[in-house]
This record gives C-alpha cells, sequence and structure tokens, in this order.
C-alpha cells in the first residue's frame, strides 16, 4: 500500500539513531521487525511504498511510528536565537521519531548494548532472535520474533556467551529474564509507576545503570522526557551547554530532543566511536 505522512519522517535517520536494532536496510527501505509482525517500506517520491495491509498499517505500523504525534511541532519549540546548537541539531536531523516499541525487547536490547557499537549490538539481539525466537512468515519473508522472558531465561551460558556474543552482558539478560518469567519483576506494573519510581525499580535490576535504565523508559516506554547520557551526549553537554542544559525549558519532550543532538553530534563527527 501508499502511505502518505505529512509530518517529520526520515527512515534513514529513524534507523541510524541507535533506539532500534531490528531494522534491516534492503535497497532504498528497510525491513522492520515488530512483535509479530515484519514489513518492508521504503520511500516512494514524497509518499512510503509499505507491503502490508491498510487494516495492519492502521492497527500496528501507524501506533509504531508513533504518527499522532507532531515531532515538527516539537522542533518548532526550540529557538535558534537562544539555543542555537540544538536548533541546527533538530533542523539537520529532522525525520527523526520516538518509536512506539516492545517494552520487554527494549529492556533485554539496551543491556545487551553496553559498552558497544550499534553494529555488534545488532549482531547479538539477531542471534539471540535465531536462539530463542518464534519463527514466522510474512509478506517480506521468514523472520523470528524477538524471545520473551521465559525463552531467553532458558538459555545457558554457553549459548548466550557464544552464538549470541553477549560477553559479561550474558549473566545480567538471564538474571533479568529469570525475575520476569517468576513474576519478581512486572512491566505492567513498571508501566504504571511514574519516571522516578520506574527509574528506581529498573535500576534495582541486575546490569542497569541510569543510562541503560533512561533507555528503556524512553524507547521501550515512550517517556519522552527522558534524555539518556552517553558519551556522545556527554561530549556535547560539556561543549555546548558548560553552563548546562536546561531540561526544563523542553519538558516533556527532551527524549526528542537528545535523539537529535545524538544524531546531530554522530554526524559532525564523522566516524563513530568504538563503544556507545
Amino acid at each position: 500500500m501508499v502511505v502518505q505522512i505529512q509530518d517529520d519522517f526520515d527512515l534513514d535517520r529513524i534507523a541510524g539513531s541507535g533506539q532500534c536494532f531490528r531494522w534491516e536496510k534492503q535497497d532504498r527501505g528497510y525491513r522492520i521487525v515488530h512483535r509479530e509482525h515484519c514489513l518492508w517500506i521504503r520511500p516512494d517520491n514524497d509518499r512510503f511504498w509499505a507491503d502490508c495491509t491498510e487494516e495492519e498499517y492502521e492497527h500496528v505500523w501507524h501506533p509504531y511510528f508513533d504518527l499522532d504525534t507532531s515531532y515538527a511541532g516539537i522542533r518548532g519549540k526550540v529557538d535558534p536565537a537562544t539555543d542555537p546548537y540544538l536548533a541546527k541539531a533538530a533542523h539537520e536531523q529532522q525525520g527523526i521519531r520516538i518509536l512506539r516499541q516492545d517494552p520487554w525487547e527494549m529492556v533485554i536490547s539496551f543491556i545487551i548494548s553496553q559498552n558497544r557499537n550499534i553494529p555488534m549490538i545488532r549482531r547479538s539481539i539477531e542471534a539471540l532472535c535465531a536462539c530463542a525466537g518464534e519463527q514466522r512468515e510474512g509478506r517480506s519473508g521468514i523472520f523470528r520474533t524477538f524471545p520473551g522472558p521465559e525463552a531467553v531465561a532458558r538459555l545457558d551460558r554457553d549459548t548466550l556467551m557464544g552464538p549470541c556474543a553477549l560477553g559479561y552482558r550474558w549473566k545480567y539478560v538471564q538474571e533479568v529474564s529469570r525475575l520476569t518469567a517468576e513474576g519478581h519483576f512486572s512491566l505492567e506494573q513498571l508501566s504504571a509507576l511514574g519516571d522516578d519510581e520506574a527509574m528506581e525499580v529498573l535500576r534495582a535490576l541486575p546490569g542497569i545503570g541510569p543510562k541503560v535504565a533512561s533507555c528503556i523508559l524512553l524507547f521501550g516506554f515512550h517517556r519522552l522526557n527522558f534524555f539518556p547520557v552517553d558519551v556522545w551526549i556527554r561530549r556535547v553537554l560539556e561543549e555546548q551547554y558548560p553552563q548546562g542544559y536546561d531540561r526544563e525549558r523542553y519538558a516533556p519532550y527532551n527524549g526528542v530532543c537528545q535523539q537529535y543532538l545524538f544524531a546531530y553530534s554522530r554526524s559532525q563527527a564523522g566516524k563513530k566511536p568504538e563503544k556507545d
């Protein structure tokens, strides 16, 4: 089907923004796996072509791409006169959106992401899906779903260290999966908590520090005010905001601003760091 999107929407910029790890570049478009669905989507002049039914698009992909939120409107809140660096970043990186991804997938994905670059993260996640995900067939071919807590908890150290290449993170992935499978940690209960309480609960889990918890809440629970600080953002804050970055000014969309700053700083550097 042909899709017309009026707001900011750039597939390449979303794919490179560090929030999604199951987007595979194919020709001019992307093959995207989300929960039990797989989509191939590509630009088609000023529109997009998507290999799904209208019903699936409306119920799955329209919400996934967060198309009811105006990102052009969020960009418009940045004043070039008083915050020129963020204004430049938002202009250059317009098209990024915060996807509405599966919370469980984001918990495990960002535990895996620690001290690794994006290609390594993607390889480990695809290996994890190959080892424990369910095989499905969609319009774009065969794919595997992201495994649930019980399936991940059943994987042993050799699998998580070997094919999945998780390194020291294997024990965190296995333990958080076990705690979730046994009901000691509940995604549903976490979603009902306020931001501070949710952060506290996540940080009590093995292998989850403030940056990973912020990423989980921003990208997995769509808490758009979270502002994860990694090596790129730390550098931006030190170099561009020595007097401090005013988070109150951009609330409740600090997470969107973080994505503009993250993507822009990486594009300006011209190369990726060894660690994200």
